[in-house]
């Protein structure tokens, strides 16, 4: 493992948040959908199941740091996440992100793709499943 803060028994989790890293990791595993994709997904069916899956397609260029390999795709996919649970507060939506980009870098110490790839391989399936978690947290 390699986070540079390491999560302890304290730290909290839900079991909304639980089945979110779960479901977001294995769509990710699956080979089905990109690391985006998987937690817009694992997010809209634990919070608006209402929303058409079709919304899905918004996050598919996200993906491996949008292609280009800037910033983490599941990271990408979390703040999208946001803006599909928070109704009507912009406001709210900014400051859940920034909660989740220090989160993120607390963790991972960069929300750079590339970076993160450069020293940790094969990451992403867990680093997506980590991320739906905490969006999903962060949302409760």
């Amino acid at each position: 493992m390699f986070w540079s803060k390491r999560e302890t028994a304290s730290d909290s989790t839900t079991p909304r948040a639980e089945k979110a890293a779960a479901e977001a990791e294995k769509l990710y595993r699956s080979g089905t959908m990109n690391c985006a994709e998987a937690v817009v997904m694992a997010i809209r069916n634990s919070f608006r199941p209402d929303i058409p899956a079709a919304v899905l397609r918004m996050a598919g260029g996200f993906g491996g740091g949008s292609g280009s390999g800037c910033i983490c795709g599941a990271v990408a996919g979390g703040t999208m996440a946001f803006g599909l649970v928070v109704e009507d507060d912009p406001q709210k939506v900014k400051r859940l992100t920034r909660e989740l980009h220090r989160w993120f870098k607390d963790q991972y110490g960069a929300t750079c793709c590339r970076i993160i790839l450069q020293t940790h391989k094969k990451v992403c399936p867990e680093l997506t499943g980590k991320v739906a978690g905490k969006v999903a947290e962060l949302l409760s």
